[in-house]
């Protein structure tokens, strides 16, 4: 009896998937302290916050009573320097 298409095409991957092993990848460990990684985010924050500004400013003069010119404001007023606090090191470094 001739397998079908589907068939061929199922015992070709059973055949492939026993031969290859499974190739895992891990992720590299970020080992930046958290006062660092806390600090870094705020910068990226910054930065996209001022590329929002940007947007906001190029907005087209019928889009400025609309929602998206709505979020934009909402997003370039927030104040990001609330968030640079001095964080503790830990474990008596303070």
């Amino acid at each position: 009896m001739a397998l079908s298409n589907a068939e061929r095409q199922k015992r070709y991957r059973e055949r492939r998937k026993e031969q290859q092993p499974a190739v895992r990848y891990r992720r590299a460990k970020d080992r930046r302290s958290r006062p660092q990684r806390w600090s870094d985010a705020l910068d990226e924050l910054r930065q996209l916050q001022e590329e929002y500004q940007e947007w906001l400013e190029s907005l087209p003069e019928n889009l400025e009573g609309s929602v998206l010119h709505e979020k934009l404001e909402v997003v370039c007023e927030l104040d990001l320097d609330e968030l640079d606090v001095e964080l503790p090191l830990g474990f008596g470094r303070d």
